[in-house]
Parts: structure tokens; sequence; C-alpha cells
């Protein structure tokens, strides 16, 4: 007799993981606090008109694997039909046992669409027509799908300079889920590339609406984002970073180096790059704590490995990988610097290189100073450590050496509407880790604590970590 797959014990290998999952882990809400999905789709409550649009549009976890495959890149990324690209993503099902793309690929079948064949390539069209037909119906926009998810709030990742116009069209129709921004101010640190940076320099003059003459022009005109984003409700920031920088530098020494890139249009020394950036790190992270933010690192991605395809497809287009870059001293001197003076905001690390784990692990509990519970937190498994094998390290290692009870959890990180099952994936994992414990008599028998504990990790830690109420905020500027 074949064994069933994907039941409703999924991941649940003990009658206590059945429990914990089922009774105190599944009906929490959805804090997804970090996510890319479009808010424009949002706002205009789109409509997909077929599975390929919403499944493999902009999605390189798949054409990561559809290219390893074999698979050409106009399934991928060209000009071929969506149902041929999609034919091409399940012929490549099959292939992907033991990637975590197969279990997401069903559990988003089964959770949206009701669908409980396994893909693959005979069972391709059937599948298409039959989602393609449930996505017409307005029960399948985009806000039915948050709802049909059970998310509470999504923060989006916005640059300081987006007008966040449609988070405002979100505010104003009373959207019953909060849907904030988050201030993701990496551009306004990339002075590796001067003439990008000046362009970058103008379009925040027009979103600011002043000029920009000098740093402390630059540093205001960020902080005067940074307050209209507060004004809308946003309560993180983020960073996309390879590491932290850590350089000394004096207050002229980045005048000048501004200077030579903005008034002299003159490229920037290496180590000038680096310590503009340490000086951006410090005033952004100096903003976030004035008010009471949240500061997110995501720290360990070798981006744009593949020339060739870099400037054939740009960047976000699946040709990054893990890299092994020194994280700890650095690390520690940025965090030093802020809690020295008293303005280390609340803060995640999100680390990519699993041998770096017990470092995260051990160096948030330098800087959780007793003021928040899990001030600073090692984020959950992030980008290709987002899987079963990531999640339980990541677990482990935040057990092992802080308070996992602290933790705040998951979110999808994702651009796909189709991802929330990845919450559930979490969950599950989750709950066989100290289920397995308390059936192996290495937790106690204590269903209730234990339980508490999960609904804490899977949502209230969140809630209460960010500040986040359960509805849209009433005014907004």
């Amino acid at each position: 007799m074949k064994k069933p797959f994907l039941t409703e014990n999924f991941l649940l290998q003990t009658e206590t993981a059945q429990q914990l999952y089922h009774e105190f882990a599944k009906p929490m809400p959805i804090i997804d606090y970090h996510c890319h999905l479009p808010p424009d789709q949002i706002a205009n409550d789109l409509t997909f008109e077929n599975l390929t649009q919403i499944w493999l549009y902009g999605d390189h976890y798949k054409w990561r694997a559809m290219r390893a495959n074999g698979v050409d890149e106009s399934y991928c990324t060209g000009k071929q039909d969506d149902f041929a690209k999609f034919q091409k993503w399940a012929e490549t099902v099959p292939y992907t046992l033991r990637n975590p793309l197969y279990h997401w690929t069903h559990l988003e079948l089964q959770r949206y669409f009701g669908i409980t064949e396994t893909l693959n390539g005979q069972s391709a069209r059937r599948i298409y027509d039959s989602c393609t037909k449930q996505l017409q119906s307005p029960d399948f926009s985009v806000r039915n799908l948050l709802r049909r998810m059970n998310v509470e709030t999504v923060c989006t990742t916005d640059d300081p300079v987006d007008s966040l116009e449609h988070h405002q069209t979100l505010l104003d129709a009373g959207f019953e889920i909060s849907v904030l921004p988050t201030f993701r101010p990496d551009k306004a640190m990339a002075v590796d590339d001067g003439a990008a940076f000046n362009q970058y320099v103008a379009r925040l003059e027009a979103a600011s609406n002043r000029e920009i003459r000098n740093f402390n022009d630059f540093l205001d005109a960020l902080r005067q984002r940074h307050d209209y984003f507060a004004a809308m409700g946003c309560k993180l920031s983020d960073h996309g970073l390879e590491q932290i920088y850590a350089e000394s530098y004096s207050e002229a020494e980045i005048n000048a180096i501004f200077d030579k890139l903005r008034q002299a249009g003159q490229s920037l020394t290496e180590p000038e790059v680096l310590k503009f950036k340490s000086a951006m790190l410090v005033y952004l992270a100096e903003m976030d704590w004035e008010k009471g933010w949240t500061q997110q690192f995501h720290l360990g991605a070798l981006r744009n490995n593949n020339s060739r395809m870099l400037r054939q497809l740009g960047p976000d287009t699946g040709w990054d990988s893990i890299g092994d870059f020194s994280q700890a001293r650095a690390l520690a001197r940025f965090l030093d610097r802020l809690d020295t003076t008293n303005k280390l905001a609340k803060t995640i690390l999100y680390n990519l290189n699993p041998g770096d784990n017990e470092l995260m692990a051990t160096m948030i509990g330098n800087f959780n100073d007793g003021s928040v519970a899990g001030k600073v937190q090692f984020g959950s498994g992030w980008w290709f450590l987002d899987q079963k094998d990531g999640m339980e390290r990541q677990l482990n290692a935040l057990s092992n050496m802080g308070l996992l009870s602290r933790f705040v959890g998951m979110l999808t990180d994702s651009r796909s509407f189709l991802s929330y099952p990845r919450h559930e994936y979490f969950r599950r994992i989750l709950c066989n880790l100290f289920g397995n414990d308390i059936e192996n008599g290495e937790l106690p028998d204590d269903i209730d604590w234990t339980g508490q504990v999960v609904q804490k990790i899977c949502y209230g830690n969140a809630k209460t970590y960010f500040g986040f109420s359960s509805k849209p905020m009433e005014l907004a500027v």
C-alpha cells in the first residue's frame, strides 16, 4: 500500500507534535513582518490571469531549479507563452524531490486550490486549467488570498523615495489587514557606483522636496522620509548587506567623501566606500532607535555571480549564493558602538551561512540588556535556509545558546501571494521539535505551557515585539 503524502500530520512525527500543531500553532494568525509583496497589487486587489502569472513570474527559486533541470531560459524569463512555461515547471517538479520546492509546490496547490494530485508533466494541463479557472473568481483576488491564509499584518519592503501611495490607498479603503511599509535604504548607501548614487540623490531630492548640496542635507532628506514612513505606520527598517560595515570615521571625513561624490563627481577609493557605508549604518540605526523601530540586517548573500546573465536579465533573477564573509568582529563593533551610546534599537540578524549560526546565536546575547525580551534576535532561516534543515539548524542554535521561547518566528520574504504555507511549514517543524523532545523525556509533558510557547513563537512574540495593532491605523498623513 502506498504511503500517503502531505496528510494533515505532514512533518509531525509524534502524537504530541500533532497536538501542539493542531491545537496551538495552526489557529494563530500570520504576521508577515518581512516580505516583498508588491503593494500596488494589494491596493488594486489584483486578480491574476493564470497560474503562471501568480506562481512563476519573478520566482527565481523555481527558475534555478528549471535551469538545473536543463530548461532553456526562454521558459524561465523569456518569451514563451504562459502555459509552455508552466509545462516546463511541471516537468521539473518530479526532479525536485528533497528540495523544499517539492513541499512548497504541493502545499500551495492544496491550501489555495484544493488540489491533492502531484504535479508532473502529465498532470500539468489539468492542474493549470483548474487553478486558472479558480483564479478568475473574485475569491482569488490578492486581498482574498491574504484573508484565506489568516494574515493579520504584512510589512512590504520599500525604498525611502517611494511615495507609499498604495499604502495610503489601503488605509483609505479601511482594508482590515494592516499593510505597512518597511524602510529599506540600501541605495542611500550604494556609493560603489558614483553615477548611480547621484541619480538616486536626485530622486531623494524630489521625494523630500529639498535640495541636497552636502552631507547634512542628505541626512535631513533621509530623516524627512523616515518621518513620513513612520507617519504611515512603519515600524521596521531593513538592510540587505554582505556584511556589517564598522570602519572608524570622522564627521569631517564623511562630509568630504560626500562632496567628492556629489560636487566633484569623482569615484571613491575602497577605504572611502567602507567609511561612508559604516557611517550611514550608524546614522540610520540612530534614527530607528529614536522612533522605537526594529532594524533588520540580512547578511551573507553573495549576489549576481553570473556576470553574463546579470547583463542580460538584471539582478534578482536567480544567480546568487551563500557567501563566506567574515561577520563577527565588524558586527560586534557596530552593535557595541550603538549600545555604548544607548542608541541600539531592537535588532534582528538574519544569517545566510549556516556555518555562522552559532556565531549569530551567541552575538545576540552580548546586547540583550533586559530592556525588552529578546531585544536582539537571531532571525529565522533566510533565503537558501528557509527549508526544513535550515530552519531546524537555526532553531537548534537559538535553543542551545539563547531563548527560543522569545523568538519572533517566521516570515515569507517572498514576492508571491501563494507563499503563505511557508508559515505552516515552519510551524509544523517547530511543533515537531518540541513534540519529539517531550516524547523522548527531554522536556516535561506540559502541553499547556509548551503550547503557549508555540503560540508566542508563531504569533504573540512578533505582535508584542513590533507593537502591531490588530487593525489598520485610524489616521495617516
